[in-house]
């Protein structure tokens, strides 16, 4: 019980962080208009990097601010330069990512801010150890500055079924 306290409070400062984050950005001016497939192609380039096991590049498409939040398996990671090292812990090992593509949805917030939603098979393992397959929904914040778009969150979810509701209750509900 204490645990799952622990563990609601830390996903609770992790959502308001994410939300001032959000606010701050859409106070912004707006430079760029966005749109579903620029998140497409921007994403595509994002995963590529990241099966190439490119750090540089990965690196280069993170926020550069220490609001860059990626959030997953309970571990929180703040800033360019952390998530840039994780992401290196993990590239010593089995790190491979399958979106699933047919599922991508994509929510402009402002012409600087969108949101992202995407299944995703992770093939990862340890150095020298098997590796494993594990689907997940992950969540991104798109935001956009001079430089072009920047990943501003990474937020996985274990439940990978996308329930659409659409402004619909489907029947029985």
């Amino acid at each position: 019980m204490r645990q799952s306290r622990r563990s609601a409070w830390r996903l609770s400062r992790v959502i308001m962080s994410l939300a001032v984050v959000m606010m701050a950005v859409v106070g912004g001016q707006a430079s760029a208009a966005a749109d579903e497939s620029e998140a497409r192609a921007f994403f595509t380039k994002f995963v590529a990097a990241q099966n190439a096991h490119d750090v540089s590049g990965v690196k280069s498409m993170l926020w550069d601010s220490p609001g860059m939040l990626w959030f997953g398996r309970n571990v929180e990671t703040r800033g360019r330069e952390a998530v840039a090292d994780r992401f290196r812990e993990y590239y010593e090992g089995t790190w491979h990512l399958e979106p699933d593509m047919s599922q991508f949805h994509a929510t402009v917030i402002s012409n600087d801010v969108m949101q992202i939603l995407v299944p995703i098979v992770f093939t990862r393992g340890l150095p020298g150890q098997p590796s494993q397959d594990n689907k997940f929904l992950i969540s991104q914040t798109f935001v956009h500055d001079a430089n072009g778009w920047h990943v501003a969150s990474i937020m996985p979810i274990a439940n990978t079924q996308l329930n659409s509701r659409g402004g619909r209750t489907p029947p029985g509900n």
